[in-house]
């Protein structure tokens, strides 16, 4: 029987949730996208063919993948799951108590699919059908947005993170991407695919989380109860102690180990410079991922408290923590300017769907090759417009079921 359990990151990967680029992507435009988090529009065809060719690419690999668009249409047609996401996203005090009031009426008439579509790719107020009372109606353009665009939703992997026998549902750092946890609390409450399941909630049932922020991208399961976290410019010191202290207390981990990343859009997250390929291999891009990088150990203390010390050299916390006399380390492919392209480009940021053998986007020929001289099979997949948007194939996926491995 299926299970709600993501035991490592290179045991075989069995369910995954994806979200394939549709309506937020058409509300891109060169004026808004940096407000967006993005770099820049993608043309939107083109995008979800790419998208479509990844989620081939994991079934042809014996790998469910879920939609989050059919899932929170599916969440939707359960009367206690709509009416909580349309007072939660659709909020007085986000709104006005009359416009608000007026959105939810005519809202709550849409099919799921429509409500879906709208919740997760926005409308601007030229696309009300109805005359609003509200003074904020009054004061805003035809061009913009009611309810915002969630673009970013692309990237599943932040927005929830399945640790062993349990999900964080993440207090985002950046205001654009904050509505996309309601979409995961309402499915993880209520779609049948979880509404029986047991399974842990680390973070994210509660309200404002004040300076925890924290995102999947830094986080890595290891197995064997460890969990490497980055601290970087989405991921804040709090959102790391809260996360292990839930691990902890729930005994799903028994040492976090956390680095401390660059501030910096080009490292974003942890995945954007490091990922496990293997039991023993990670890639990682060295001009950041360096020896000298600050690197924390924390692990539960008997009275419930937690300890946090400082290691000299993450690669030798790691081999300790997982027991393994060495790592076998990938740097980023290509000389000096070859390697920052393709790490800009998410080199770093693949997939493993087994030990071994990775998603990759086609276009990182440097850092590929490298793989493949490694022994790390390399599923390509197709990412000129996907790319555009700061995310590999490790970003754009959350496991929701994976095998553990062992280490010898």
């Amino acid at each position: 029987m299926s299970r709600l359990y993501v035991g490592s990151e290179v045991g075989q990967l069995r369910r995954v949730l994806l979200h394939r680029p549709e309506r937020a992507l058409t509300h891109l435009t060169p004026s808004n996208c940096h407000d967006l988090l993005f770099d820049d529009v993608l043309a939107v065809e083109a995008a979800g063919q790419e998208h479509d060719a990844f989620a081939q690419t994991l079934r042809d690999n014996q790998v469910e993948v879920l939609l989050l668009h059919d899932l929170l249409e599916e969440t939707l047609a359960i009367t206690e799951a709509k009416q909580w996401l349309l007072q939660t996203q659709i909020s007085d005090f986000r709104f006005g108590p009359t416009l608000a009031c007026e959105l939810r009426r005519r809202l709550s008439r849409f099919d799921h699919n429509k409500l879906a579509s709208l919740l997760l790719g926005g409308l601007a107020y030229a696309e009300l059908d109805f005359h609003s009372n509200s003074m904020l109606a009054k004061m805003r353009g035809p061009l913009d947005f009611v309810i915002d665009p969630l673009p970013n939703h692309l990237f599943t992997r932040d927005t929830s993170c399945w640790i062993y026998s349990g999900v964080s549902l993440n207090p985002m750092m950046m205001a654009a991407r904050q509505r996309e946890t309601n979409h995961l609390r309402a499915i993880y409450h209520w779609h049948p695919l979880f509404a029986d399941q047991p399974f842990h909630r680390y973070l994210g049932d509660d309200g404002h989380y004040d300076n925890t922020a924290i995102e999947g991208g830094d986080v890595l399961v290891l197995g064997q109860g460890v969990v490497l976290i980055g601290l970087s410019e989405r991921t804040t010191p709090q959102g790391v102690e809260n996360l292990a202290a839930r691990l902890f207390a729930t005994g799903q981990a028994r040492e976090v180990l956390v680095l401390s990343l660059p501030k910096q859009r080009a490292c974003m997250h942890l995945d954007t410079v490091m990922t496990q390929l293997n039991h023993d291999t990670f890639s990682i891009y060295p001009q950041v991922v360096r020896r000298d990088l600050e690197t924390w150990r924390l692990t539960p203390k008997r009275d419930g408290g937690m300890s946090a010390r400082a290691s000299h050299h993450y690669q030798k916390a790691l081999e300790r923590a997982l027991g393994l006399s060495a790592l076998n380390i990938i740097t980023t492919g290509g000389n000096s300017f070859e390697a920052e392209r393709e790490q800009w480009n998410d080199a770093n940021n693949v997939l493993t769907v087994k030990p071994g053998v990775v998603v990759s986007y086609e276009r990182n020929h440097f850092t590929n090759e490298k793989y493949d001289k490694a022994g790390i099979t390399v599923l390509p997949i197709p990412g000129n417009e996907l790319g555009r948007g700061r995310g590999g194939a490790r970003c754009m996926s959350c496991p929701i079921e994976r095998d553990d491995i062992h280490y010898s």
